[in-house]
């Protein structure tokens, strides 16, 4: 069983946008693919998700409509919008800065 770690402050915004740029998808369907896709070292819990998902669209770089799940229940999905590409860019070279730098540090010694 994989140790699971907490996702350091601001690092959600830029995972629900990488994930995104695949395709639509719901809220469970997007933590869950975090979750898979990280060998289930990343757990999103849905008392974060959810607020996130809303915030991105406040800002709008996501935009929502209801739709049918694989379970046909009503879900509302979440797609990137052109601003959202161009954010998840800026947050991608900032996260890729930041973890080059953190690397070097630990690195040295």
């Amino acid at each position: 069983m994989s140790e699971q770690s907490d996702l350091l402050p601001g690092t959600l915004d830029l995972l629900i946008l990488r994930t995104l740029v695949l395709e639509p998808n719901h809220g469970w369907a997007i933590a869950q693919r975090i979750q898979q896709v990280s060998n289930e070292r990343l757990k999103v819990p849905q008392g974060s998700l959810y607020p996130a998902l809303h915030r991105l669209e406040h800002q709008g770089w996501v935009r929502s409509k209801w739709g049918s799940s694989d379970q046909q229940r009503r879900a509302k999905f979440y797609s990137l919008t052109r601003a959202g590409r161009t954010q998840l860019a800026t947050e991608a070279s900032k996260w890729e800065r930041l973890s080059a730098g953190i690397n070097l540090v630990m690195a040295n010694e």
